[in-house]
């Protein structure tokens, strides 16, 4: 099972730490960045997003270094922009927009073609990559993470305040990010000519530009032999990252759940998980039944028990599992907060806390 590799993208929003609101310092923070080893700085769908990427790692160690290397490269860099970094699902204050956007012609194009999609985006998520020998079991592993998609959401929810206002979403990313057309939970992939057939009738509308744009929450990597997650919220610490990806990693590993899940059923969990997040009530997206979301979050666990095992993580996810339940989950913390402005400094302070 160790074959199996692991590459992070963390994205951020940069704010000013007097005003608190989103900063156009990207291109800024990326110059002077110093990014040793794998580590990637790349700019992002605004000038107010910044995002790193970590290498290929090929054990839980060496992904749980890089993930907290990355987040120092970019703190360091921010901070001698003169700006801070903040690891939230959106901004709490302000929006990151409306344009200037990144001055780069596809941009342009995207925000020509879905216009008023790309005004005040400024949605940050944390991308998963998990090596794979080909696209046919990239699609294979997309359909084994369908029934867990609302769970991963809602552990990372960490987005419940936009525009200095409680949304009453846990993850209120998730539900700006449901608008592009082709976004949330893939359908079920008979094998890489479906999805090739799917993805190509989709350009032929226009609502893709390219295959770049498909936003599934899992989709095989278009330039590289991985598949893609990318349903959950930046968290703010580290360690949710990498809690985070070893379960994706477990999944993948891990023999699929029996019972096929319908699309509708499976929509209606994702919005439950994105109101409650971790902390209310989960939908079964194979019956509709609600329970608890840590009990869902454990039975998760347990389906991916013996991956976690065999890499000698099953104690590591269980205690980030039991700690997320005392302390509760990313928007329960920004949610004990008194006021936006001593938020925004509280995600300050987290993004940087254990890193």
């Amino acid at each position: 099972m160790n074959h199996y590799t692991v590459g992070v993208e963390q994205e951020f929003l940069l704010v000013d730490p007097e005003s608190r609101r989103p900063v156009a310092l990207a291109p800024r923070v990326r110059e002077i960045s110093r990014a040793p080893g794998d580590l990637d700085v790349q700019g992002e769908l605004t000038p107010f997003q910044i995002e790193i990427a970590t290498g290929v790692t090929h054990s839980f160690e060496e992904l749980d270094e890089q993930v907290r290397a990355a987040r120092r490269v970019l703190v360091e860099a921010a901070d001698a922009a003169g700006c801070r970094l903040v690891a939230t699902g959106m901004p709490p204050i302000g929006k990151a927009g409306p344009p200037p956007g990144t001055d780069d012609p596809r941009y342009h194009q995207i925000e020509y073609s879905h216009r008023r999609l790309v005004i005040g985006q400024g949605a940050c998520g944390l991308h998963v990559h998990v090596g794979v020998e080909d696209k046919a079991e990239a699609l294979r592993a997309s359909n084994k993470l369908r029934a867990w998609l609302p769970t991963l959401l809602a552990l990372s929810a960490n987005s419940p305040v936009y525009e200095g206002e409680d949304t009453g979403y846990a993850s209120w990313r998730s539900m700006v990010w449901s608008r592009w057309p082709v976004s949330g939970p893939p359908p079920e992939w008979d094998g890489p000519e479906h999805y090739d057939r799917t993805v190509d009738s989709i350009i032929s509308t226009q609502a893709l530009l390219d295959r770049a744009m498909v936003y599934w929450d899992v989709r095989p990597s278009a330039n590289h032999p991985t598949v893609e997650v990318r349903v959950a919220d930046i968290p703010q610490l580290a360690t949710e990252v990498v809690v985070l990806a070893e379960l994706i990693r477990a999944l993948v590993v891990s023999e699929p759940s029996e019972q096929r899940v319908d699309d509708s059923v499976l929509r209606a969990a994702y919005w439950r998980a994105s109101r409650d997040g971790v902390d209310g009530l989960a939908a079964d997206p194979h019956t509709g039944k609600l329970s608890p979301a840590f009990d869902r979050a454990e039975e998760l666990a347990e389906h991916v028990s013996v991956a976690l095992r065999d890499r000698g993580t099953l104690s590591t996810v269980e205690r980030q599992i039991d700690w997320l339940r005392h302390n509760g989950s990313g928007a329960a913390r920004q949610r004990r907060c008194p006021d936006p402005e001593s938020l925004v400094d509280m995600l300050i302070a987290r993004t940087r806390e254990d890193i």
